[in-house]
């Protein structure tokens, strides 16, 4: 199968390439390239692609691909939150656009990464499950529902637009994001020794591995069609439904000699949701997330310590808003995050 994977030079997209190929998928990329150097280690061989702005992607990037995996976007809260109405213009009518061209050119299959973000102020401790109300609190996670519904409107007889929530991510990438928590928990305590938690710890968190996306997201490529035709699935494990605060302990426990801290400076985080993952298991059967937190906690550490993370490196390069920021005040993005020429 031709598969066109955007933001392939992305934290996900980087872990998802060799899966897809492994898999014995022609993969070919799309990514604007704004974080194509936030590499810790050996840099990644990536597949072929195009270095577009997912708004100026044309008929052209899609002709001859059989199905689309959607990841390129503005891809956390803070950052959606830097400039929500750039979040709505890329994450939202890029994404849409993108899915028309495609199914005007006969592409099959879309598989949107969405998030489990969705469910925003769910709160409680009940598990939430795919047709729990829809909560999200920030611009990221409100772009994601407006896709989903456009997506939807589009689903026909040759189309199949799926949408896999994902949980919040973690693990090991060539390319590296701090600023995802668990990433980001295990970079404080190696640095600095501290676990360090801004909130008061008791947010409920879903967290999957960016391996385990990369095989959700090959197993969903080739489903039978019924199974997951205009449907959306959680994606993750309910092992790692996870406080913020057994995070932390979970942290100090891989890298000796760390402690916890918890300031609460934040104050509580409206963010707060346990999630059903079993639909996905229902329709993709021999699906298993195999990474817990605690085993990513270790993987991460290891791999600090064998790339020789910096202090400068985790709070810079390896941050998408520091990564834009520091682009913007060099001038080779515009005010608008478009890479200048």
């Amino acid at each position: 199968m031709r598969v066109l994977l955007t933001g392939h030079q992305g934290y996900l997209g980087t872990v998802m390439a060799p899966v897809l190929k492994a898999a014995g998928h022609d993969v070919v990329g799309l990514d604007a390239g704004l974080f194509a150097d936030c590499v810790l280690g050996p840099r990644p061989e990536d597949p072929p692609g195009h270095q577009v702005d997912l708004r100026d992607v044309t008929a052209d990037h899609v002709a001859g691909v059989d199905a689309v995996i959607h990841l390129a976007a503005l891809s956390n809260d803070p950052l959606g939150s830097l400039a929500p109405e750039l979040t709505y213009d890329i994450n939202h009518h890029a994404s849409v656009r993108l899915a028309r061209l495609a199914r005007d050119a006969g592409v099959q299959r879309f598989l949107y990464a969405s998030t489990c973000s969705v469910y925003g102020a769910a709160g409680g401790d009940d598990l939430v499950a795919e047709d729990a109300p829809l909560r999200p609190v920030t611009p990221y996670a409100e772009s994601k529902v407006r896709v989903e519904d456009d997506l939807h409107a589009l689903a026909d007889g040759d189309f199949t637009p799926v949408f896999l929530r994902n949980a919040t991510a973690f693990g090991h990438s060539p390319r590296l994001r701090a600023d995802i928590v668990l990433n980001n928990l295990v970079g404080h305590a190696l640095l600095s020794g501290e676990v360090l938690v801004l909130s008061d710890g008791t947010p409920w968190r879903p967290l999957v591995h960016a391996a385990d996306i990369a095989q959700a997201f090959t197993a969903a490529l080739t489903a039978p069609r019924e199974a997951v035709h205009d449907r959306a699935f959680n994606i993750g494990s309910e092992v790692n439904n996870v406080t913020v605060a057994e995070i932390a302990e979970q942290v100090a426990d891989a890298v000796t000699g760390s402690k916890v801290v918890i300031t609460g400076e934040n104050g509580a985080d409206p963010r707060s949701y346990r999630v059903d993952f079993s639909r996905f298991r229902a329709a993709v059967p021999g699906f298993e997330c195999a990474w817990t937190v605690q085993r990513g906690a270790l993987e991460l550490a290891d791999a600090y310590r064998t790339f020789d993370l910096t202090r400068e490196d985790f709070e810079q390069r390896f941050t998408r808003l520091a990564v834009l920021r520091a682009a913007s005040e060099a001038g080779t993005v515009d005010d608008t995050l478009r890479r200048r020429r």
